[in-house]
């Protein structure tokens, strides 16, 4: 027995077929990935991103600890006055990874979005475009928070004590 048959044997007949008939056009489905290629550069790039943001967050997160470390052993010398800023950085940190994690999740459902639109009768070109504007303004947010942590990181840790 084949898939066919056994697609064909269900009792929504109906509907198996039509959707095997509408997933076997080929111009159909090359079209459904034309369309997707946008979306998923972009996500590629939200990846990158959030890659360098990880590390950075990564990197935070270990000055921190070794700080820490170093209280409890009380060693710790003029570094304890770091803690304030590198918390800030890190609450900045996580933020921008919040969001641009938000960011690639709607994206990945506006291209999941845009190969059901090619197979189903209902139309739902707008629940793809508000997707798509939700992806921009969580991506949009993120990299704010981005922004914010990398200014906190160039003024450094000394400068920003002593202005707060």
């Amino acid at each position: 027995m084949t898939l066919l048959d056994l697609v064909a044997s269900t009792p929504a007949q109906p509907f198996a077929f039509e959707i095997l008939e509408r997933t076997a056009s080929t111009p159909r489905v090359q079209q459904i990935v034309q369309l997707s290629l946008a979306p998923a550069f972009l996500l590629g790039g939200i990846g990158a991103i959030m890659n360098v943001m990880m590390s950075r967050l990564i990197w935070v997160a270990e000055r921190i600890e070794r700080i820490q470390r170093r209280i409890e052993d009380e060693v710790a010398g003029s570094e304890v006055d770091e803690l304030p800023w590198l918390g800030q950085r890190r609450r900045y940190s996580q933020w921008a990874l919040v969001f641009s994690t938000a960011s690639a999740v709607t994206i990945s459902i506006v291209i999941a979005l845009l190969f059901v639109s090619a197979y189903i009768e209902a139309r739902i070109g707008t629940t793809i475009a508000l997707a798509w504007v939700l992806t921009m303004t969580l991506l949009i947010t993120g990299l704010g928070f981005f922004l914010l942590e990398t200014r906190l990181a160039a003024r450094g840790a000394r400068r920003t004590g002593r202005r707060g």
